[in-house]
């Protein structure tokens, strides 16, 4: 087999992502079984499970093993393992370094905040708040507090109605959240904890107040400062300071 030649799991690969874009397959659909794709494309069994595995590992699909209607293997409705894997790997090996993921968290995250605040009416931030209430509760440790952080960033995204936007904050934010919990110094978390606490109420009221540029400059000034600071990177782009909250 020649090198460009594809291998056979990358054969059930390629037909199964083409059955998802031209819409034969759907998420939440189960997929054939292993005897059926493997007798349709020629390959064999060992090769349609390879196949799935990397899917599986990608978090297109997930597998449930044994007989009957909710046995096989089933598309899930929105993947983001995926891409959380691939950044937390890439940054691992140091093939992307920090300083560039954190700028692109700001490239993405400035532009949701800019689309929450210019939308009319203000898009539902309900989830959002409920998330920041759950932040408050003082005896959160710090990887429980993070955790939540994380999902009302996610929140925000969803809310501005961009799901790869929101995917991809996903990845970028796992890729890096290992190393913020090894750099963030335990002695200064309760000031840096109420700190993300004010900074987060601060961009829904920007969002609500309907001001885009407040919105964006207090975002980026809460993404410096939070990696700056927990990081301690010299490269780490410098802080902007932010107008007045109103």
């Amino acid at each position: 087999m020649s090198q460009s030649e594809p291998r056979a799991w990358e054969t059930v690969l390629n037909h199964l992502e083409q059955q998802l874009v031209s819409g034969h397959l759907a998420p939440g659909q189960r997929l054939p079984g292993e005897r059926v794709l493997a007798a349709e494309l020629g390959v064999g069994r060992s090769s349609v499970r390879e196949a799935l595995r990397v899917m599986e590992a990608l978090g297109l699909l997930t597998a449930q093993t044994g007989s009957g209607p909710t046995a096989g293997a089933m598309i899930v409705s929105r993947p983001t393992g995926g891409m959380s894997m691939l950044m937390r790997l890439q940054v691992a090996a140091q093939n992307f370094p920090v300083s560039d993921v954190v700028q692109t968290r700001l490239v993405l995250e400035t532009e949701v905040m800019r689309a929450l605040a210019a939308s009319d009416p203000t898009p539902d931030l309900s989830h959002a708040e409920q998330l920041l209430d759950a932040m408050d509760d003082a005896t959160l440790a710090a990887h429980e507090f993070l955790v939540l952080d994380a999902r009302f960033h996610i929140a925000m995204a969803d809310a501005a109605g961009n799901p790869v936007i929101a995917a991809m904050m996903t990845g970028l934010r796992d890729s890096i959240e290992s190393y913020v919990l090894a750099g963030a110094p335990l002695t200064t978390w309760p000031t840096t904890c109420t700190r993300l606490r004010c900074e987060h109420r601060g961009l829904l009221e920007a969002v609500r107040a309907g001001d885009p540029e407040l919105a964006r400059a207090r975002i980026v000034e809460h993404i410096r400062g939070y990696y700056a600071e927990s990081l301690g990177r010299p490269d780490a782009p410098e802080r902007e300071h932010p107008r007045p909250r109103v």
